[in-house]
């Protein structure tokens, strides 16, 4: 072994450090801490601004959820499995009301706080890194609110006779579970449901288990496909059950309100119905998107039909004995397209929900009932121009008319004046290269005018301007 001569060494070893010195000064440090920051507190949505958050997006909820007649509350736990979206100091659920028992993010307790209307403001133990998956577990008790809005309706949780519903649309899931509620946050969904036996627990999805024990009945279902929180629903009460499937195998459940006293025929009905309209509507837009089907008839008195995903729920409160007519299940079965699988990208486009379940509504008339699609284009059309139904304008009405004519009678008026200027086969292959391209996602009023001139070869954006972004009746 030779010796190096102690001179050299130190200079050697005073280069070598020059250098490691100017390296590190040049190329960034991994060991600076990372920043943390909150998330927004609501999605952007200028309707609803206080709805959804940011930072983070959910991937999946489970709900644990036991109803008790005696008190007419809910004792549950939610878990939401989620992935940061940047360096997240904290962030935010939307829930209301309900009383919190227990609050943990990856089984560490987490504090929170409440804020306004809506916002559960959480902060983990420890910062989140972007990409990271959490699960946010809250238990809580009590009884859901029900929203009254002036000009939405009724939301949330509605009591009936021997049970309650939670319908969401736009602003009721909060009063039921903590969510990240706007249409662009989906996620799949397992529902574990009890009751005291004798009564029923419905929900979305396929129903994968049921057992009972000690007077109480539990259900197990699973939407696994994705949902926006304002579809997703809950019925717990007393209902008959029809089962069957449609033509292409799908599991097709529905559920009648006894309280409705519908006969054994008219239940069964209503089921074979349900399964022959989805197939039909298959036929016009393409793969029915979920693995089950089904609806429920109610008696909630909320006055309203909702295209809950996979499984509709009717209220016939004011029709006891009767079941849903094919029209009205033309319309909530066509939203499993037009509104479920491809859910708006802000609820301004909401005529893309209610525009093209109306206009299911006008096909399944034309194609069962001999009624001309151009008969109920001409009697929207034939309203005075100075009727509420022109005041406003289609892509964008409004937060407090989501739920007007204009949304859904003249954006079907403005869907067939598209359809005849670039012509069937263009139409029927627009509406499914639409869903195929959207298929559980979003869409907005722009990418879907653009995919028409793209898809029909043909400039429409005269269409767009008079019949979509412009106020007032189009001329002919």
């Amino acid at each position: 072994m030779s010796r190096v001569p102690r001179a050299l060494t130190t200079t050697a070893v005073t280069a070598g450090l020059a250098l490691a010195a100017t390296l590190a000064a040049a190329l960034p440090s991994d060991a600076a801490p990372p920043r943390f920051t909150p998330g927004a507190a609501g999605a952007g949505d200028p309707y609803f601004p206080e709805m959804g958050n940011g930072g983070y997006t959910p991937i999946h909820y489970e709900i644990g959820l036991k109803y008790d007649p005696a008190t007419k509350g809910i004792d549950a736990v939610t878990s939401v499995q989620a992935r940061a979206t940047q360096n997240l100091s904290r962030f935010d659920l939307d829930f209301q009301g309900l009383t919190i028992k227990n609050l943990t993010v990856d089984g560490r307790r987490a504090s929170y706080t409440r804020q306004g209307t809506q916002e559960l403001v959480i902060t983990p133990p420890k910062g989140l890194r972007k990409g990271k998956r959490f699960t946010v577990t809250v238990a809580y008790s009590g009884v859901p609110q029900t929203i009254n809005d002036p000009a939405l309706g009724v939301s949330g949780w509605a009591p009936t006779a021997d049970g309650g519903l939670m319908l969401n649309q736009p602003i009721g899931a909060a009063t039921v579970y903590p969510v990240d509620d706007h249409p662009t946050e989906k996620a799949t969904y397992g529902f574990t449901l009890t009751a005291p036996a004798g009564l029923t627990s419905i929900t979305n999805g396929d129903l994968v288990g049921k057992r009972s024990r000690g007077g109480w009945t539990t259900t197990r279902w699973v939407m696994d496909q994705p949902m926006a929180s304002e579809l997703a629903m809950i019925a717990i009460g007393k209902y008959d059950e029809v089962r069957g499937r449609t033509a292409t195998g799908r599991p097709n459940l529905t559920y009648t309100d006894v309280n409705l006293r519908i006969p054994a025929d008219k239940a069964r009905q209503f089921n074979t119905q349900t399964a022959q309209i989805v197939d039909w509507e298959s036929s016009l837009y393409g793969r029915y998107p979920w693995s089950s089907t089904g609806g429920i008839t109610v008696a909630a008195k909320v006055g309203y039909a909702l295209e809950t995903q996979g499984r509709p729920v009717y209220d016939l409160y004011r029709r006891p004995g009767t079941v849903p007519s094919g029209s009205l299940l033309a319309h909530e079965l066509g939203h499993q397209w037009f509104g479920d699988s491809v859910a708006p990208y802000r609820w301004s486009d909401i005529w893309l929900n209610e525009g093209f379940a109306t206009y299911s509504e006008w096909l399944w008339q034309e194609k069962f009932t001999n009624t001309p699609i151009e008969k109920n284009f001409q009697d929207v059309y034939s309203t005075a121009a100075t009727d509420d139904l022109w005041k406003g304008v289609v892509s964008n009405p409004g937060r407090d008319h989501i739920f007007d004519a204009l949304v859904y009678d003249r954006a079907g008026a403005a869907i067939h004046v598209l359809r005849k200027q670039i012509g069937d086969r263009a139409f029927f292959r627009l509406l499914r290269t639409w869903q195929s391209v959207h298929r559980g996602g979003t869409g907005s009023t722009a990418q879907f005018v653009r995919l028409a001139q793209q898809v029909s070869h043909k400039d429409v954006s005269k269409w767009a301007h008079d019949w979509i972004y412009s106020e007032g009746k189009p001329s002919l």
